[in-house]
This record gives C-alpha cells, structure tokens and sequence, in this order.
C-alpha cells in the first residue's frame, strides 16, 4: 500500500462542505471566493444525488459525479451515473489512486442500480476534460459524438445497456448570436471569475460579446454545447472549452483584430 493510499477518502457532502476543501483541475491561489460560488452550486445538487469523493489529502485527487437523469449537460442517458470531473495530478499520479476513484465510482453506480457511467471527454486530450485514452483502457467505449470534438464515452454494465447520446441541440457547435458568445455553469469553481471579466475586457475593446451564465438544470440540458460548464463561441462558430485567462483572452482578440 502506497503512502497516498493509506490516507483514506472523503466524500464531501451537506454535513461537511462548509469545512472540506474542494479540489479542481484550475490552480488558483486567490480562488477562495470563486471555491465559495462552485459550494453554492454543490449544496443545490446534492439533493440531485451528487457525490464528491476525493482523497483525504490537499490536491488534486477526486471524482464528482450524479444520476446522468439530473446532470448539467445536454445528455439522454437516463439509468447511468454521470461523471462530471475525474481528476488526478501531481504527486497523486502513478500510485493507483485514479483507479480507486473510478472503481468506488463503480461500485457505487452498481450498488444504485445503474445501467453504467458516461462522461463527456475528445478524442485526444483537452484541457478540462478526462482524458480518452484513460478512458478506453478502462473499458470506455464511444457513445456519440458532437462538434467540433466532444465526445460521450459510456461504460456499460451489461452487453444490452442501451447507448446514450447527446442531445440534439448540442452537436454542431453552433449558436445564432453574433460576436462572442459565453457559456457558463458554477460547476467550475472559476467559471465566476474569469467569465465576467472577459466581458470586461471585451467591452473595453467595443467587442460585441454575450454572456450567458446557466442557472438551471434545464437550461443546462438544452444548451448549445455539450459542456455548459463553459464554452466560448464566436460568430456563430464552438471556439474552446478553456477558461480563458486574461493573457489568453488578449491573444484571442488580438488574433481577431478586435
């Protein structure tokens, strides 16, 4: 047994999130208001069945995931458990820990009674989603696909466990609005800083930009994009998932002449 291994598990839930850390993928040492925003979120779905296990440790090592019936994605996938974030990094990797959190996962989605699990990934590796070819050594197998790369992977439980996809609504990438468009969910524990002050910035420039923060499971199983959490469009056209930092943001603009 590693040293990581034996510090035990956490799961985060009503009684103790007002004390627990909360990891994510983002490193911010000046996030606590923007950990505060994804807590809010947190204490509204666990009622919506949302589990947080994470290793009884400081870092990045945790799954999060709730009945894909109830998730903030725009997904049929009714009797799976849905992964929202899947994260191991840092000094937690190499030591097993990734497969312990995906077989808790596991054990938990067959102990309710699900058909298996589904997470939204790519084809290869992007930044904020699992990585596929984790994924697939795992037994994950391509559900659907939506443009310009997501991708709906599924593990199912049994051979006939019927498929889930995206929704319609979802998989071409594409809005009607002009100019920049912003998604957001408070999903993400930074979503709330760094979307409003991107359309700062874009104001400051005379940018036409839109921001959209989703504040209901509906709205998220009807969005445009298959990752509410954030997606940036412009014109009309999926740009990235990737929270957009404001050297990044800057480049964008000026690669667009805005």
């Amino acid at each position: 047994m590693s040293e990581f291994e034996q510090l035990g598990w956490v799961t985060v839930g009503p009684e103790n999130i007002d004390k627990e850390h909360i990891c994510c993928a983002i490193t911010d040492k000046k996030g606590e208001t923007c950990v505060s925003s994804k807590k809010a979120w947190m204490k509204e779905r666990f009622t919506d069945g949302l589990v947080f296990l994470r290793l009884n440790a400081r870092g990045k090592a945790f799954i999060e995931y709730i009945p894909a019936e109830n998730a903030w994605c725009p997904i049929e996938a009714d009797g799976y458990l849905h992964i929202n974030c899947f994260w191991v990094s840092g000094k937690f990797q190499g030591h097993g820990i990734a497969g312990q959190l995906l077989e808790k996962c596991i054990e938990d989605a067959k102990t309710k009674g699900k058909l298996g699990l589904t997470v939204i990934a790519s084809e290869k590796k992007k930044p904020f989603l699992s990585d596929p070819g984790y994924l697939k050594r795992h037994g994950f197998l391509a559900a659907d696909t939506a443009s310009p790369y997501f991708v709906l992977y599924y593990l199912p439980f049994t051979e006939n466990a019927p498929a889930p996809k995206f929704k319609e609504c979802a998989k071409y990438g594409k809005v009607e609005e002009p100019g920049m468009v912003l998604y957001y969910t408070n999903q993400c524990p930074h979503t709330d800083k760094y979307a409003p002050f991107i359309g700062e910035v874009a104001k400051k420039r005379g940018a036409a930009f839109t921001l959209h923060k989703i504040e209901t499971i509906k709205e998220a199983q009807n969005a445009p994009t298959p990752f509410p959490t954030y997606s940036f469009f412009y014109e009309g056209e999926f740009v990235t998932n990737e929270i957009f930092s404001e050297k990044k943001f800057l480049q964008f603009l000026e690669s667009h002449g805005l």
